[in-house]
């Protein structure tokens, strides 16, 4: 199983960016993908999950209606469409996969983990 997270890059506030994940080995009819960031010296924080199946969709407070996160599953990968990034939102982004959406939004726990992307948002 393998997880690649891509996209990242330095943007100014305001600006936009779009992740990707593609993952190899699992299907995303079955997992859930999470993604979830981590800024210097702070914990890493769940952002936004696209479940299994027909994809709902779920985001944290500090996200919602900035973000979007979509999935084709014929292709087996996830986006996370941010816009209006603010300095905030600096961060190594990970997707995550899981076949439990609650073991990855409340239990912050996944089976597989991509390797990160950095996004950094500064003028």
């Amino acid at each position: 199983v393998q997880l690649q997270a891509s996209g990242g890059g330095l943007v100014q506030p305001g600006g936009s960016l779009r992740l990707s994940c593609t993952a190899s080995g699992v299907s995303l009819d079955v997992y859930s993908i999470g993604w979830f960031r981590q800024a210097p010296g702070k914990e890493r924080e769940w952002v936004a999950t696209v479940r299994s199946g027909d994809g709902p969709t779920e985001y944290d407070d500090s996200v919602r209606g900035r973000f979007v996160v979509s999935k084709d599953n014929t292709k087996n990968t996830v986006t996370l469409q941010m816009n209006s990034l603010q300095p905030w939102d600096t961060a190594v982004y990970y997707c995550a996969a899981d076949q439990g959406y609650l073991r990855i939004r409340y239990g912050g726990y996944a089976e597989y983990w991509g390797q990160g992307t950095l996004v950094t948002v500064s003028s």
